[in-house]
């Protein structure tokens, strides 16, 4: 039951509103029932639908790749930038020996420092990024050799 205030040239009226059954409905005005007729029957209110195409989270989007090569491996291999991000610092220049674990460079992501570290000992062979730079994923960042 629906109930209502209405104020009609200055008159007020409280109206309840019951059971509608095709063309007829109960309306209660001021306590005074009233059984209502309406010239057409009354069609319930459909709510409408809201039709989506289906998502495809961006992960699938693109095949997924290797961010960076196996620990300890001592082939000529790369080092990748594991989020998109800033690079705020630089630790190597080419032509260093490093050692695993070593400090290579620092990554601003998600307003966050991470520090690259290397994951295999060689020679910094190039650095494909310098401090300021946008690095997306998978951005190879810097190549070592062995």
């Amino acid at each position: 039951m629906k109930k209502f205030a209405f104020t009609i040239n200055g008159n007020k009226y409280n109206v309840e509103i019951g059971e509608v059954e095709e063309a007829h409905i109960e309306v209660n005005v001021n306590g005074t029932a009233y059984d209502v007729e309406v010239d057409r029957s009354i069609q319930p209110v459909k709510t409408p639908k809201l039709v989506r195409q289906q998502a495809i989270p961006s992960t699938d989007a693109s095949p997924q790749v290797k961010k960076t090569s196996a620990p300890g491996s001592q082939a000529i291999g790369s080092v990748k930038s594991p989020l998109p991000g800033v690079i705020m610092d630089v630790h190597v220049k080419e032509g260093d020996s490093i050692s695993l674990g070593q400090k290579l460079l620092t990554l601003e992501a998600m307003k966050m420092e991470m520090v690259i570290s290397s994951d295999k000992e060689g020679t910094v062979k190039a650095i494909k990024f310098h401090k300021g730079d946008n690095v997306m994923e998978g951005d190879v960042l810097v190549e070592i050799g062995g």
